[in-house]
């Protein structure tokens, strides 16, 4: 599992570490593990002696650090040149130690590079990149090494020009194609927008660890995570004890919708599907093994339930939906159920112990909470968990889940294959089954995101990605996981 870290928790540990070592040691640590990651890159070009490398050089301790970096590898043989964006404010011994390790200053990108070294602002910064510096980065694809190919670039601790605290990028910024950052992760190298253009991200040890006791503001599963907490049958398991759940989805009109949410619950560590809807027919169709009933009230016993997909918002449905949450049961909400709690006609049905999530996607997520997300879609994410008192996956590229808690997840599996109609349906039946199977509601949602994610990633490999294709992928997925 990875973590991420505010700025002010950022600094503040920052500033306690400081206080134990002699002054400029973090910067050096930094600059260390820079200029080794830059070497690693030229060697892929021909090696560090005779490469070009380009720095782009702000104000303050970020551009100290690009600087010394490039002192390294201009020791190393490498003809090193800085662009000074802000010369008034340079790191004095920054630059003092560049030029003395044969380094040069220039007034303009040359006419070719082999790695660019984006130093321009760090952690500290706000909002887009300023008139000169958006002019410099626009110019960089033009860029070519040695070996004829693009020069890549490598952003110092964040791409600047984005948010990093929130993950947006509110005007022009770097696209990094590696970003080297110090420390501990920050919000923007895993949310938002910023996640994309901070390209592969490499932490560097600075011994921040001692001194960063704040709680991250967000977490990020990786595959091992995942494979640890799902739920596995033992010899002694039966359907019912690994968990039967219940689909209250489709209709008439969207039996579509019934099919691809069983389908999701099928794949997942559930024992049985229980469905309940006026699509038992097409479901049945599909999966022979699902016992159906056409109402909730009708469909027996369950350990959870997923309601609202395809589900419609007539008075037939807003009863389901008041069935569904009169249960004392974990409860999933979906498309439809979400158009219904609008307005507020089901504000005491809410009111359960029972674990609640809700899947909205933004313009479902605009009507719940009355507004977008908004450029802090962790935060967005987090009010709207603390209010209804559920724990809410924020479907995007970079899926959030926030819970009433405050602990806030990010999806790194995200892809743009997964906008596509039906496939919050998969998510919604995938996530139900975890919850049947009795795993916490934030596990579950975080689980159901990571594993929904690389089955849209494995369905792209056959071409254009359907949600039928999406459903089917998930259990070869789940097999080279498991």
């Amino acid at each position: 599992m990875r973590q991420a870290w505010r700025v002010a928790d950022v600094r503040s540990a920052e500033k306690a570490l400081m206080a134990t070592v002699p002054d400029g040691t973090l910067m050096q640590r930094a600059a260390a593990g820079l200029a080794r990651r830059c070497a690693l890159l030229l060697h892929e070009s021909g090696g560090v002696y005779g490469a070009t490398v380009v720095l782009l050089v702000g104000s303050g301790d970020n551009g100290g650090d690009a600087l010394l970096a490039g002192a390294r590898l201009a020791a190393r043989g490498a003809r090193v040149l800085a662009i000074l964006l802000r010369p008034e404010h340079v790191h004095l011994a920054g630059l003092k130690t560049l030029l003395d390790a044969g380094g040069r200053v220039i007034e303009e990108l040359p006419a070719r590079a082999d790695l660019v070294m984006d130093g321009i602002v760090g952690i500290g910064a706000t909002g887009g990149l300023r008139p000169p510096a958006a002019a410099l980065v626009k110019g960089l694809p033009e860029l070519r090494g040695r070996d004829g190919a693009r020069a890549p670039v490598v952003a110092v601790d964040v791409p600047s020009g984005v948010t990093v605290d929130t993950g947006d990028v509110p005007g022009d910024a770097v696209h990094a194609d590696i970003t080297v950052t110090f420390g501990c992760l920050k919000p923007a190298h895993v949310v938002g927008p910023a996640a994309a253009l901070a390209g592969h991200v490499e932490l560097v040890d600075i011994g921040l660890g001692a001194t960063l006791h704040a709680a991250p503001a967000v977490r990020v599963p990786d595959a091992s995570d995942i494979a640890e907490w799902w739920p596995r049958p033992s010899a002694s398991s039966d359907k019912y004890s690994r968990g039967v759940v219940g689909v209250a989805t489709g209709s008439a009109q969207y039996p579509g919708a019934a099919v691809l949410s069983v389908t999701g619950a099928q794949a997942g560590p559930a024992g049985m599907v229980r469905y309940a809807g006026s699509a038992s027919r097409e479901v049945l169709r599909k999966h022979p093994s699902v016992v159906a009933a056409e109402r909730v009230a009708d469909a027996g016993r369950v350990q959870a339930w997923v309601c609202g997909s395809g589900l419609g918002t007539d008075d037939d449905a807003r009863t389901e939906l008041r069935s569904v949450l009169a249960t004392s049961l974990p409860v999933l909400l979906d498309a439809d159920a979400l158009t219904l709690l609008v307005g507020g006609q089901h504000a005491a049905d809410l009111r359960r112990d029972a674990p609640l999530v809700i899947t909205p996607h933004d313009g479902e997520f605009k009507r719940l909470a009355g507004e977008a997300p908004g450029p802090d879609r962790m935060a967005a994410a987090l009010k709207l968990a603390s209010w209804i008192n559920a724990v809410v996956l924020l479907k995007g590229d970079r899926t959030i889940v926030a819970t009433p808690a405050g602990e806030v997840w990010a999806n790194p599996t995200g892809s743009s294959v997964l906008a596509t109609a039906g496939s919050g349906d998969v998510l919604a039946g995938l996530l139900g089954s975890l919850l049947a199977a009795g795993v916490p509601a934030e596990k579950a949602a975080v689980m159901a995101a990571y594993v929904h994610g690389l089955a849209g990633r494995r369905a792209a490999e056959d071409g254009p990605v359907t949600s039928a294709d999406v459903a089917e992928a998930l259990r070869p997925v789940l097999a080279d996981l498991l």
